[in-house]
């Protein structure tokens, strides 16, 4: 199991002092962030991605390559990647060179987002989002897995003899997360290719999500992945901790009541009933994230956002404090003790790296001068009746 937080990037006055921190500042306490949640023995950080204010996690792989940089151990993924409005060639290209620099500590999670006019800035129709969204990762899959790629589809121009460089570490694409939060075609999909879903989790009342879940995971064992018990199922959430439950929801309201993601409606104390907003003591977010596994079944990732809102950096180091000290050691163990034997382990770079080789060395791909061309877009086998990329492996 793993347990980690993630961030939407937003830029928020804090209605307490009225501060609104700037982008350089706001980037700062993000990377502070990620560094302390390796401190404190988190195993995930995720960035979200977006191209509007008040957001500024327009490149999710540059924040993550220099975090890289800062620690050793914790992975690193993101929140949403935009299957829709980013090419998938760039994703491929992007997201298989951070896995470089980050030694295999990096998966991401696709999604199609929930800004409508990011479509039309990046030349692409909403309308077409989820045919957008099921192509463009079909054909990721292959850039990944195949040395030379010949492909046609409805929403970019054809490949030809098509490598993407680099290949990915030990030719072993990073772990793909598919995000919906109302979209059956997607479990369908991540199900199909044996991905694993993501399930938000926040913003809608509580166990909403499970329909989705469950036809992932019935879906999963449709196509041979394993067992329903094995599918690969991650969960969002939102937490804001203290050490007395009436210190938390002290502390949160004014950030809470300010925030207009949570609509101005309803009080805090409901809102953290009737949703999985988590508010309160340790013992409260663990006793709340038992429930979801109760209801999800055994899943493999559990995230936070925990700096939304205009929290101040300094309250936010506060809360990992407490999540890595006092909430996530005992959910290791209550969940493990709860844990069926048939469920699987979340995946890392180690262990997909092993599924493939076993005890061999991984494939270290190596330029080839006799792959396809991408100056030229041709392929040396296109005029050849004998035989297909995919039989023939061109790198290395």
């Amino acid at each position: 199991m793993q347990f980690g937080i993630f961030s939407v990037s937003d830029i928020t006055r804090n209605p307490v002092t009225g501060y609104t921190p700037s982008e350089a500042e706001r980037i700062d306490a993000t990377v502070k962030m990620a560094v302390k949640a390796e401190e404190v023995g988190l195993d995930v950080f995720a960035i979200g991605e977006h191209h509007n204010p008040p957001f500024f996690s327009s490149s999710p792989t540059t924040l993550l390559a220099h975090v890289a940089a800062l620690t050793k151990r914790i992975i690193l993924s993101t929140s949403v990647t935009l299957i829709t409005t980013n090419d998938p060639v760039r994703i491929a290209e992007e997201y298989a060179l951070a896995q470089h620099l980050a030694k295999g500590r990096l998966d991401l999670t696709l999604g199609r987002g929930n800004t409508v006019p990011v479509y039309p800035w990046f030349g692409k129709d909403i309308r077409q989002g989820l045919p957008l969204a099921l192509e463009n990762y079909n054909l990721l899959h292959r850039l990944w897995r195949e040395d030379v790629v010949d492909w046609e589809g409805n929403f970019r121009t054809p490949l030809q003899g098509f490598t993407s460089t680099p290949r990915p570490l030990d030719d072993v694409p990073p772990f793909v997360w598919h995000g919906a939060i109302r979209t059956p075609e997607i479990a369908e999909q991540a199900a199909y290719y044996g991905n694993g879903f993501f399930a938000n989790n926040i913003l809608a009342p509580n166990f909403h999500f499970l329909p989705l879940v469950n036809l992932y995971r019935e879906r999963f064992e449709h196509y041979g992945h394993g067992t329903k018990a094995q599918a690969i199922v991650g969960l969002g959430g939102q937490a804001y901790i203290a050490k007395r439950s009436q210190d938390a929801l002290r502390e949160f309201r004014p950030y809470f009541n300010e925030a207009p993601v949570y609509g101005h409606g309803a009080p805090l104390e409901y809102y953290a009933q009737q949703t999985p907003l988590s508010v309160g003591s340790p013992q409260q977010i663990i006793d709340k994230t038992l429930e979801f596994q109760e209801k999800f079944g055994d899943y493999q990732r559990q995230l936070w956002v925990m700096d939304h809102s205009g929290l101040p950096l300094a309250a936010v180091l506060d809360q990992l404090e407490l999540l890595g000290g006092e909430v996530v050691p005992v959910l290791r163990k209550e969940m493990a003790a709860r844990r069926s034997p048939d469920a699987a382990d979340a995946p890392t770079h180690e262990s997909l790296t092993k599924a493939k080789y076993g005890d061999a060395a991984p494939r270290q791909p190596r330029p080839n001068p006799n792959r396809g061309d991408n100056v030229t877009g041709t392929s040396p086998y296109q005029d050849s009746d004998a035989a297909t990329p995919a039989r023939y492996p061109l790198i290395g």
